[in-house]
């Protein structure tokens, strides 16, 4: 993975307001608003606004410019991301959730004190948001095999195997699945057959910290990976090939992998989509990356793999 130092220390304003958004039900449940606001007092930021996204009424007040602080997990921030947007506001991330995933993008520091030292400090940085219908994901949108973590490993498993819980599922139930049809589109390219999973990226993880190869959340581009119905060896000595090339294989009967700025996904019948690790309705999907439309408080971005540019198509 390689990381690149971006922007700098944002414009203070003198009537800037700290928001800070905490989820109560994010991860193991200790990283609560009064875990965070111990943290923030410890950097400077005493007495944020602390609200609820389930309260809307606040989010009115918020200016151009203020800082929203939320503590939870990759959907909790994909909240904060979209009142960011509609706001002008600035994204800060206190990671509290299962995977953190957006964290990771950002290589956010893995002790919160630091995390609050550098919201603090306010250095900022612009990243991607992909668009799709009415929402937006920062992270991942999944169809097929991979939208069932999402939908199935909650209560004791993902209590007992956090992040881990999305691979659990997975091998759990990868040898019940068949597959399903899709056409795939993504800018010039073209693709219809059957697939065990498609997942479209706008950052360069997912499932609490499986790598996409060569992505990063700040080239303007989607990754669409698309697997295959295969044996679970074959699924697995791929898997392993891209975890430790940190590319995609230029030719393999398994994977394919796309990048573009547009992707549609059309299926012969509605499959669930999830984003973020949220159900967000059913295909079809469509997809547009947005360019450097976000603002968040972070130094470096992460590149995984090799991310010299090449031309959409098969990787």
């Amino acid at each position: 993975m390689a990381f690149r130092k971006l922007c700098g220390p944002m414009q203070r304003k003198d009537d800037m307001t700290y928001w800070l958004v905490a989820n109560p039900g994010a991860g193991d449940g200790q990283k609560d608003r009064a875990f965070w606001l111990e943290k923030l007092a410890g950097a400077g930021i005493s007495n944020p606004e602390c609200c609820d996204f389930q309260e809307q009424t606040w989010e009115a007040q918020v200016q151009p410019g203020d800082v929203v602080m939320v503590a939870g997990g990759d959907g909790s921030v994909n909240a904060g991301a979209r009142l960011c947007l509609e706001r002008n506001a600035i994204l800060a991330v206190l990671p509290s959730g299962t995977a953190n995933d957006f964290a990771r993008n950002l290589d956010l520091p893995e002790e919160p004190a630091d995390v609050c030292e550098l919201v603090q400090r306010g250095e900022t940085q612009m990243v991607d948001v992909a668009e799709f219908g009415g929402g937006l994901f920062l992270n991942v949108a999944h169809v097929g095999l991979g939208t069932l973590p999402v939908r199935e490993s909650q209560g004791t498993t993902k209590k007992m195997f956090g992040r881990f819980s999305y691979g659990f599922e997975l091998l759990r139930r990868v040898s019940a699945k068949r597959g399903f049809h899709a056409e795939i589109t993504c800018d010039q390219a073209f693709l219809r057959g059957r697939w065990l999973s498609i997942a479209v990226s706008s950052g360069a993880f997912f499932g609490g910290g499986n790598e996409i190869p060569q992505a990063m959340a700040d080239d303007g581009l989607l990754d669409v990976i698309a697997v295959k119905p295969r044996p679970l060896v074959q699924l697995l000595l791929t898997f392993l090939m891209v975890r430790f090339s940190g590319k995609s294989p230029e030719r393999t009967s398994t994977v394919v992998h796309l990048k573009g700025q547009r992707c549609e996904i059309l299926t012969s019948r509605p499959k669930t989509v999830t984003v973020d690790g949220d159900e967000a309705g059913t295909t079809p999907l469509r997809v547009v990356c947005r360019k450097h439309c976000l603002r968040v408080i972070g130094t470096t971005v992460v590149s995984t793999g090799e991310t010299a540019s090449r031309q959409p198509g098969l990787g």
